[in-house]
């Protein structure tokens, strides 16, 4: 059972029944559901009728639904995202079968669009589409007072921002203590990049700021240090950013930290000067790069300034110690492996803490779909709709990405091969290009150990070895060197069997060698 199954269990003690149960299935407990407690928030005068019981993917179908059904609710409401639509609709047909007199009410954005041909339409009573703060509240008064709509879906209101109520007081000191915060500044998105759902918002709208910022200082001294932001804009607006920025100066200590999704192409100097102030291990900024060919942000409506974006990322590694996530998509259309190589390669250069490479997804909606027959897009059916081929890419090209995609998370983004990773994509003879050289390493990998998950440490260090000298023509002694290097700070209880080949002495002796340089840095 699960910590998050014990904590439902606790609260169904608690509340014998209530009257609106607002529920979803997170994909990690760390994560806190910021749209339901949004829906409580504004439930006014239902607020105190309404339990938000959150669960993650782990538990099964039939445990979900009893500690649902326990509640003994009157309206169930649930959030479906593209992680958790297969589980969800198994734990709605189960609740359907039990309680068919309960009112069942979905939303999100998997139910938002094209809802009608999925199976989940047929488990539920109303859909509602869209923005759901006010929406969600009414429809819930004329359920409770007898009253049927006639439409079962039903498009949400989106009301003025100052209308709508904020939901941090929500926050539980459990959530303070062990999960995500989420905030934000602003909804919406003023950009129209098709592959995103936000390409259908008409621009991006600021709450109020100083209420914004009561509400910050209120998280603060209730103990919360680290904020994830949701805003799709973060530096839209240059005034609010160096709003939020200062106030958090003014709070700055050892355990501060910020996400922000930043627009690569717009950093005005006052932001740059500012964001010089934060101290390392401070910021995280997330850069949806997604792709550097023109032609391609140009067929899927992306506005971005390439040599500006480029400019501002090489800034911010060289400038200041924020650290940077930044994202690249496989699979758009009329881009092919020779283009993402480039955009690949290029991003490398800049030299970003971490590379996310996504693979395109078809989110219910977006404006994507509209190039399908054209550059012959082929979706997964099933979740999470990820795409199968293109007119530029074959199936078995998207394969090879998708062991690209999950080896560059387990060997680059890690941080575990750090030292080992510049000689393998810079230093290496297969090709100058750093995509092709992993490429290489990641096709290598899976045909050597079968597999792309579960894969031991100790596997992944020999693999890596083994076809960097092997294959991959790089210097035999550095590569040890380098591999040893990364193995002191891996934690592992047993050697490698390439350290062991070279004569390591031992672990403990790796080990305390490690402890004594991470001694060395901290005095220094």
């Amino acid at each position: 059972m699960t910590s998050l199954s014990k904590k439902v269990i606790k609260k169904t003690a608690i509340n014998k029944t209530v009257k609106i149960v607002l529920s979803t299935l997170n994909a990690r407990y760390i994560h806190s559901s910021f749209g339901l407690r949004y829906l409580k928030a504004n439930m006014e005068e239902l607020e105190q009728e309404a339990e938000i019981v959150e669960f993650t993917l782990e538990p099964k179908p039939e445990d979900i639904a009893e500690q649902l059904l326990s509640l003994e609710p009157q309206i169930l409401i649930m959030s479906v995202y593209i992680w958790n639509t297969i589980q969800t609709e198994a734990v709605l047909g189960i609740v359907r079968s039990l309680r068919p007199d309960l009112m069942i009410v979905v939303g999100g954005p998997e139910v938002s669009y094209e809802v009608e041909p999925q199976p989940i339409f047929q488990l539920v009573d109303y859909v509602i589409s869209g923005w759901g703060d006010v929406t969600a509240r009414e429809l819930c008064r004329k359920l409770l007072a007898g009253e049927r709509p006639e439409e079962k879906i039903i498009k949400g209101e989106q009301p003025k921002l100052c209308e709508i109520k904020t939901p941090y007081h929500l926050y539980t000191d459990e959530d303070i203590r062990n999960r995500v915060i989420y905030v934000e500044a602003s909804r919406g998105c003023p950009y129209k990049c098709e592959f995103c759902l936000s390409a259908l918002d008409k621009t991006a709208w600021p709450f109020d700021i100083d209420l914004f910022l009561d509400e910050m200082d209120t998280l603060y001294k209730r103990g919360v240090r680290q904020f994830k932001f949701v805003d799709r804009t973060f530096n839209l607006n240059i005034k609010i950013s160096l709003r939020i920025l200062e106030f958090f100066l003014e709070r700055m200590g050892d355990d501060m930290f910020l996400h922000f999704e930043l627009i690569p192409d717009n950093l005005p100097d006052a932001l740059k000067e500012t964001i010089q102030k934060f101290p390392a291990g401070r910021l995280q900024f997330e850069i949806g790069i997604q792709t550097f060919n023109p032609e391609v942000q140009k067929l899927i409506s992306r506005r971005q300034k390439n040599d500006k974006a480029e400019e501002n990322i090489l800034w911010l590694r060289k400038e200041t110690t924020a650290y940077l996530h930044t994202d690249l998509i496989f699979g758009l259309p009329s881009e092919g492996m020779e283009s993402f190589s480039q955009s690949f390669d290029k991003l490398y250069g800049l030299r970003p803490q971490e590379i996310q490479v996504g693979i395109l997804k078809r989110l219910k909606g977006s404006p994507i779909i509209r190039h399908a027959q054209e550059y012959e897009l082929r979706f997964n059916p099933n979740p999470p709709f990820n795409i199968l081929s293109t007119r530029d890419v074959s199936f078995a090209e998207m394969q090879q990405m998708n062991r690209f995609a999950r080896f560059w998370d387990m060997l680059a983004n890690s941080g575990r091969f750090r030292e080992s990773m510049p000689l393998l994509l810079e230093k290496g003879e297969v090709d100058n290009s750093p995509f092709k050289n992993f490429m290489c390493l990641s096709e290598e990998v899976f045909a050597r150990l079968k597999q792309t998950h579960k894969i031991s440490l100790l596997r992944l260090f020999d693999a890596v070895f083994d076809i960097g000298t092997e294959v991959m023509e790089v210097d035999e002694s550095a590569l040890l060197v380098a591999i040893t290097a990364d193995f002191k700070r891996s934690g592992q209880k047993s050697l490698p069997i390439c350290l062991k080949r070279a004569g390591a002495v031992s672990v403990k002796s790796l080990q305390g060698e490690a402890a004594r340089g991470n001694q060395r840095q901290l005095r220094h």
